[in-house]
């Protein structure tokens, strides 16, 4: 994963739209916009349960670390599992339009 001149916010909002399967919450603290790679190895609870079915690396290539190590010690950050509020869009009834 890549990205380029991104705040905090905007990595988390990236993680979330695609990796984990579960909320992802900037609580960082951090105000600066970064560039930042990340090379990990997917198991089957990210991308919508496709994690675990993506291609395994070349035999004589060493795998990339579990995402949760690979946060630590590419970027220094630490993602924990943690009980907070955030807002949701919770869509309650969704009816077909009418044909006027």
């Amino acid at each position: 994963m890549f990205a380029r001149n991104a705040s905090m916010t905007d990595f988390a909002s990236l993680m979330q739209g695609s990796i984990p399967d579960r909320p992802v919450v900037d609580q960082a603290g951090l105000t600066g916009r970064y560039d930042l790679m990340l090379n990990w190895t997917p198991d089957e609870s990210q991308f919508g349960g496709r994690g675990g079915q993506l291609p395994p690396p070349p035999a004589n290539v060493e795998p990339d670390p579990d995402l949760f190590t690979a946060i630590q010690q590419q970027l220094g950050l630490k993602l924990d599992a943690a009980r907070t509020s955030t807002e949701v869009l919770v869509i309650e009834r969704v009816e077909k339009p009418s044909d006027n």
